[in-house]
């Protein structure tokens, strides 16, 4: 069946990374992929979590969020804190910084990541997750400039969306197709080929070891893609 966009079932959305997007952060990234829209902020702050002081180790984090009219309904905004899908996200979205870091060996300060969704189509974690990626790059810079440390960046990570639609598997899920896929997975990689997080849920089926093996080779195909876009946004 054709796809609502008509992608071939292994092509990701058009995807822009407009680095430096925000002029006031030591790194940022205005990262959108086909109709989802995320503006990413790195910022560097003196200190670190209680229980890290006194390491001379600094912490990698990350905060998540969508603006009320972000998708086609007004939602309220989280005021008394992050519900139970946000807190999710962001506890990826930093897990998968942390492993893109060489070394947390840089003084006790906090890169603090916020991934804000402007406007959301399907795969927000994963679009948070490769911008975010490019704003942590240039804040490192930043630090490493600052104040003479190594530059503490590891290797690019990245992240795509892939799913079973209509008995087909499909790369980079938009909303109309995420939301009737029977299977949703996340994929998120270390460049070139090392996996940090792998989620794949039988939404409303379930799937073979087959069907796995072909999500797995449209993921890390799209991944690979991603780490192109990242290199050029970066200048590498």
């Amino acid at each position: 069946m054709p796809r609502p966009d008509g992608r071939q079932n292994d092509e990701l959305r058009p995807l822009v990374l407009e680095r430096g997007a925000n002029p006031y952060a030591e790194g940022s990234c205005l990262v959108r992929a086909g109709g989802t829209l995320v503006h990413c902020t790195a910022s560097v702050e003196q200190g670190v979590p209680s229980w890290r002081r006194g390491s001379g180790q600094g912490w990698v984090t990350a905060e998540y969020a969508m603006l009320p009219r972000a998708t086609s309904e007004r939602t309220s905004r989280e005021r008394n804190g992050p519900g139970g899908r946000t807190q999710e996200i962001q506890r990826l979205i930093g897990r998968s910084l942390r492993a893109a870091m060489g070394t947390m060996a840089f003084g006790e300060y906090t890169i603090r990541i916020d991934c804000d969704v402007l406007q959301a189509d399907g795969g927000t974690r994963t679009a948070s997750i490769t911008g975010a990626c490019v704003a942590l790059a240039d804040a490192t810079a930043w630090l490493s400039k600052t104040t003479g440390v190594p530059d503490p960046f590891g290797r690019l990570v990245a992240a795509v969306s892939v799913g079973v639609v209509e008995g087909e598997v499909r790369l980079d899920l938009a909303y109309l197709e995420d939301k009737d896929a029977g299977v949703d997975a996340n994929f998120v990689m270390l460049e070139p080929d090392r996996f940090v997080e792998v989620q794949g849920t039988g939404e409303a089926g379930t799937f073979s070891r087959a069907e796995l093996d072909s999500l797995l080779a449209h993921g890390e195909k799209g991944i690979a893609q991603l780490f192109a876009l990242q290199r050029k946004a970066l200048g590498w």
